[in-house]
């Protein structure tokens, strides 16, 4: 029944998706371990994609550890708990940060996406097509680690930023999420960002140590995308609750993360139904139920 359901609800979404013509770049970011500095690299990235002109969206994907509203000095009064409570809808959790980036708070401390009936599953489907037409970007700043909800959120996504940096737990913990969504999640491409990098040189001998392993073991294809250097001004624009490409725009980080929003915008956009918000949450949560998409 709730398999029927599905099915259902998602060919729905394709004929309503077919009268829409605006796709939507989903990225994840994530790193395999915390520490590594990925909300930094996902608000600074959505930050210096939205002064390009793009509207952003930023789910907070952490459902344990929620953070991304405390690191932009913002008050969430709600979060998406209560979307699928269905005490307001998504627009109205949604939050302006810098550069006019807005933000979806977590759910934080709750099962969030695993535990949803099949009509919360429908209400969130939707409540997210209904934002369609208002960006050009999701980024998703998954949590740490590699747990299921982290895997849900990276297999659904076009693209994902994998953050890391010169501690060998890092290598170790990224090659874990690597090795996860290709052998068992047919992710095959994946992102680099080198982070609190001392120079250019380390952030390619840092990636070199990661795709040397790669290389040698799975079959997968590796892109370092940026090298992020090591930048005081970044601690500074944390404790001021802003994002260094506001704060500090013309130190080493924000311009290593303005180089990578340029970079973002030369990667091709989905012309395929899957580009909409909508089906990145239907892939998402049909995965997460059934390990693999319906119907695919």
């Amino acid at each position: 029944m709730t398999r029927w359901f599905l099915q259902d609800q998602a060919s729905g979404l394709r004929k309503m998706v077919k009268k829409q013509d605006r796709m939507i770049r989903v990225i994840a970011v994530t790193g395999g371990k915390g520490g590594v500095g990925k909300t930094n690299v996902s608000i600074n990235t959505a930050s210096a994609l939205a002064a390009q002109g793009q509207k952003v969206l930023v789910l907070d994907a952490d459902l344990g550890l929620a953070n991304v509203d405390v690191m932009l000095g913002v008050r969430a009064k709600r979060n998406l708990s209560h979307v699928l409570a269905g005490e307001c809808s998504l627009e109205e959790v949604l939050i302006e940060g810098p550069n006019g980036v807005y933000i979806i708070p977590a759910a934080s401390g709750t099962q969030g996406m695993v535990e949803l009936s099949p009509a919360q599953h429908a209400a969130l489907i939707q409540s997210f097509s209904n934002l369609e037409n208002k960006f050009d970007c999701l980024i998703v700043d998954t949590a740490a680690g590699i747990s299921d909800m982290v895997l849900s959120f990276a297999r659904a996504s076009q693209e994902v930023l994998v953050v890391v940096c010169d501690e060998p737990t890092s290598i170790t913990d990224a090659y874990a999420l690597i090795k996860l969504l290709s052998r068992e999640h047919g992710v095959f491409r994946f992102r680099i960002v080198a982070n609190m990098v001392r120079s250019l040189r380390e952030g390619m001998e840092l990636y070199a140590k990661l795709s040397k392993v790669t290389d040698r073991f799975l079959d997968v294809a590796l892109e370092l995308v940026a090298t992020i250097p090591y930048d005081e001004n970044v601690r500074k624009a944390v404790r001021q609750q802003k994002v260094v490409v506001e704060a500090f725009p013309r130190t080493p980080a924000a311009i290593a993360y303005q180089g990578l929003a340029n970079k973002i915008l030369t990667w091709p956009v989905p012309q395929n139904p899957s580009g909409h918000l909508e089906f990145f949450v239907e892939r998402m949560i049909r995965r997460n139920m059934y390990g693999e998409a319906v119907g695919e």
